[in-house]
């Protein structure tokens, strides 16, 4: 596919591999662009090309560390937009302080309005991104927000793994419609991990609806942080009679105790997308990465040449 020469993918240091990937997919060269340190740890951005006019996209997940990540980003639009490109588009395959996106308790932030108020300061005309923890995070934007799915991704590599007599378990009732998505994707029954959480990051499995007994188990989540609602969920479900557990989700985020409570779970693999990169330590045997570039590839594509975005997933 030849595209116009006005088209420019740049990227920060989080995830260099992705954006190579995607352009890689588009047949572009990846922007010259440096982005350093200064001696006192302040950001300095080096943009070595004219963008003069051009349609810019910026790759940047603001994964850990998220502060660093999230400021590189919002220094790069900024130092595009002054370099007068024509539009500025965030990629933002997986968006930081999404969790923090309601108060729950007095006093409380929305971290999430903050982040978006600021991406939007900076000069940000679009963005792109993948399975927000919550939806309604793209109303907290007041310019476009093209949110991908991950599902699909997942689905497809289950389907070619050809599993007989599976159900699809959602790890709690908040993540039902994405766990949905993917039973009707595969053609598998849904069951729910029914679950209380006292405080944030600790979890208490109360019931398990559905029949899962006997069965090939896929638990389907949108993060893994530091895994204690999946190992907790892998070791309840084994205990009420699946046999193999499969576990998938779209961002590793994979922080804390993480990989211990991965290691000790009974689940046979762990599906995840490379929004996040995993650092050589995380790459457990029973992970399997996918790539999540040619999907955010023809995101981009369509949003070039004012093409519908939704039209990649009807």
């Amino acid at each position: 596919m030849t595209l116009s020469k006005r088209l420019k993918i740049f990227t920060g240091n989080a995830n260099p591999d992705l954006a190579q990937e995607i352009a890689q997919y588009l047949g572009v060269s990846l922007g010259e662009a440096r982005v350093s340190r200064f001696s006192d740890g302040e950001i300095q951005v080096r943009i070595n090309e004219s963008v003069r006019g051009a349609d810019v996209f910026i790759v940047q997940p603001t994964c850990r560390p998220v502060n660093e990540h999230l400021m590189e980003l919002l220094v790069m639009v900024d130092a595009v937009r002054r370099a007068s490109a024509r539009r500025v588009t965030a990629v933002i395959p997986y968006y930081g302080y999404a969790r923090q996106d309601r108060k729950t308790r007095a006093r409380d932030p929305i971290t999430a309005k903050l982040v978006a108020n600021l991406i939007t300061a900076s000069g940000a005309r679009r963005v792109v991104t993948m399975d927000l923890h919550a939806g309604q995070i793209q109303g907290f934007f007041d310019i476009p927000v093209d949110h991908l799915p991950g599902v699909p991704i997942l689905a497809q590599y289950f389907l070619q793994q050809k599993l007989e007599n599976v159900v699809v378990v959602s790890p709690d009732h908040g993540g039902v419609t994405r766990a949905r998505d993917l039973a009707e994707r595969i053609g598998a029954p849904l069951a729910i991990i029914d679950k209380r959480r006292p405080e944030p990051n600790v979890a208490e499995i109360m019931n398990i609806i559905g029949d899962i007994k006997n069965k090939k188990v896929i638990m389907i989540d949108d993060i893994i942080d530091t895994a204690g609602t999946i190992a907790q969920g892998a070791h309840a479900l084994k205990t009420w009679g699946a046999t193999d557990i499969y576990v998938c989700c779209t961002h590793p985020v994979l922080s804390g105790p993480a990989l211990d409570r991965l290691n000790q779970a009974p689940v046979k693999e762990i599906v995840v997308t490379n929004t996040i990169p995993l650092s050589t330590e995380k790459c457990l045997q029973k992970i399997k990465v996918l790539t999540v570039a040619p999907l955010l590839g023809e995101a981009i594509i369509r949003i070039h040449e004012d093409l519908s975005v939704s039209k990649l997933f009807d």
